[in-house]
C-alpha cells in the first residue's frame, strides 16, 4: 500500500534533560525539592483539618508529622518523580507541593501531577505562578508535551487543568484503583507550539497591574489562556 499519512517529521529537536533543579523562583512563589527534613512541620500544619484534600489523592490524609514525615521520606527517595514544596511569598507560608512525573525525555512528555495545595494556598497568586514555573521549566529545557491528569470526577481539577491552559484530551475509563475505588482519568495537555502564547497570557496575568490595590484581578486567566489556545483559523 502506497500514500498511506505518516507524522510530520521532528527536526531540529534534541531529546531534553530530565528534571532536576533545586529551586524555581517567580515574583509570588518558590518551589524548592521537598525535603522531610525541611518540610515536614509547615506542610503539616498547612494540611491538618482539612483532610478533604486528600480525597482524590492515592496516599493521605495523614494522622500525625510522623506518619506524614515517613510518607515524605519515601516519595523524595523514587527516582522517577520529582516533588516540590510550594512557597507563598505574600503569606510567608509553605501550602502545598507539586511533582514532575510521568518523565519521557525520549518522547519529549512530561507532567505535572501529584498536585496538593492547602487552602491557604489555593486561589492565590502563587499557587498559579507555581504551575507556570513548572511548565516554564519543561518547554523551556525542550520537552514537547506538558501534560495533567485528575480523576474525571474532580471538578476542582478539572477546571484548574482548563483555567492554566490545558486542553482537554480524554478519558481513559477505569484506568486504575485507588483506595479501593475505580478511577476514570481525564487527560489534558498543553505541546510546545502553544506554549509562546500560553507564557504571554501567564505574563500578563502575573503581572503587578492586573491587581487592584485589594488584590482582585482585572483580567482572569481563564478568559487569557482561552483566547491564546482559540485555533488559528478560528482567529
Amino acid at each position: 500500500m502506497t500514500d498511506r499519512p505518516l507524522g510530520p517529521p521532528v527536526g531540529n529537536w534534541k531529546t531534553p534533560p530530565c528534571p532536576g533543579p533545586d529551586r524555581l523562583e517567580g515574583r509570588f512563589a518558590l518551589l524548592e525539592r521537598l525535603s522531610a527534613t525541611t518540610h515536614t512541620e509547615a506542610l503539616y500544619d498547612a494540611f491538618v483539618g482539612h483532610d478533604w484534600v486528600w480525597d482524590y489523592m492515592p496516599d493521605g490524609p495523614f494522622a500525625t508529622p510522623e506518619a506524614f514525615a515517613d510518607w515524605m521520606q519515601a516519595a523524595t527517595a523514587r527516582d522517577d518523580i520529582l516533588f516540590y514544596a510550594i512557597f507563598d511569598r505574600n503569606t510567608g507560608v509553605w501550602g502545598g507541593f507539586a511533582s514532575f512525573l510521568r518523565i519521557k525525555p525520549a518522547s519529549g512528555s512530561i507532567e505535572v501531577g501529584y498536585i496538593a495545595m492547602a487552602p491557604c494556598l489555593q486561589r492565590t497568586r502563587a499557587a498559579t505562578e507555581a504551575i507556570f514555573l513548572m511548565m516554564q521549566w519543561a518547554f523551556d529545557a525542550g520537552y514537547r508535551r506538558f501534560e495533567w491528569k485528575c480523576d474525571a470526577l474532580n471538578a476542582p481539577s478539572r477546571r484548574a487543568a482548563q483555567r492554566f491552559g490545558f486542553t482537554y484530551e480524554g478519558t481513559f475509563r477505569q484506568a486504575t484503583v485507588v483506595k479501593g475505588r475505580n478511577r476514570d482519568t481525564a487527560w489534558f495537555a498543553v505541546i510546545d507550539s502553544e506554549w509562546p502564547a500560553l507564557r504571554t497570557a501567564y505574563a500578563t496575568w502575573l503581572a503587578p497591574d492586573n491587581f487592584d490595590a485589594a488584590g482582585g484581578q482585572n483580567s482572569r486567566l481563564s478568559d487569557l489562556t482561552a483566547q491564546a489556545l482559540v485555533p488559528a483559523s478560528n482567529t
